[in-house]
């Protein structure tokens, strides 16, 4: 049974810095297409970055390219999400996600829930003006 377990959010003012972690047990990591997505209060849920296996290659919703870089460390089963100049309207709830049995990856192949299997808890980050 594939688990995630985001951590790191938080309280920011913006123009801060958070870094989040999403810890994943179970199965093969590094076998695993991993993604980000972040929920708003009344907002549908939206896609931020995804990360190819080996971490070699990420894409980014254009709200957060230059802003946000994610990461992973496959020895540590391990995404991260580095986030930096955070404005007022990023504040949300951000999940991270596992696609188990990704056949492929490309820039639009990991951008919509449906592509994953897996969901973490969610963790809150809030931004303050």
């Amino acid at each position: 049974q594939v688990q995630l377990v985001e951590s790191g959010g938080g309280l920011v003012q913006a123009g801060g810095s958070l870094r989040l972690s999403c810890a994943a047990s179970g199965g093969t990591f590094s076998s695993y297409v991993m993604g980000w997505f972040r929920q708003a209060p009344g907002k549908a849920r939206e896609f931020v970055a995804a990360v190819n296996r080996n971490g070699g290659i990420t894409y980014y919703a254009d709200f957060v390219t230059g802003r946000f870089t994610m990461s992973r460390d496959n020895a540590k089963n391990t995404v991260y999400l580095q986030m930096n100049s955070l404005k007022p309207e990023d504040t949300a709830v951000y999940y991270c996600a596992l696609d188990q049995n990704a056949s492929y990856y490309s820039a639009n192949s990991h951008r919509r829930s449906y592509d994953y299997d897996y969901w973490g808890q969610g963790t809150q980050v809030t931004v303050s003006s």
